[in-house]
């Protein structure tokens, strides 16, 4: 399938952003959406990830408390809802599509967030 972020920008220390990723096609129940973020200079980062069937969602513990991942099987979307932002967020954050957490066999084209200090 093909997947397509949005929801990227500009925000600032404090705020709160929500990436979607839109999913083409029906993935199976087995396939896990993850959501990976890239910041300059550093290498991709797995941020968390949830099973397209059950939902049952994992959050990476940097992020913990701060990020939110969920799926809109109706709407064919991945969502990562994300608060209280940190200069440190600034990254590309990719959606994935993988057989598990964290792993990724297909990737969107990415996401810039940039958090102001």
């Amino acid at each position: 399938e093909q997947l397509v972020e949005s929801g990227g920008g500009l925000v600032q220390a404090g705020g709160s952003l929500r990436l979607s990723c839109a999913v083409s096609g029906r993935p199976y129940s087995s396939t896990t959406m993850n959501w990976f973020r890239q910041a300059p200079g550093k290498g991709r980062e797995f941020v968390a990830g949830i099973r397209w069937g059950f939902g049952n969602s994992f959050v990476a513990d940097p992020f913990k408390g701060r990020f939110t991942i969920s799926r809109a099987k109706a709407e064919n979307t991945v969502s990562l809802q994300m608060s209280n932002l940190k200069p440190e967020d600034t990254a590309v954050y990719y959606c994935a599509a993988g057989r598990g957490i964290a792993e990724a066999d297909r990737w969107g084209q990415g996401t810039q967030v940039t958090v102001d200090s």
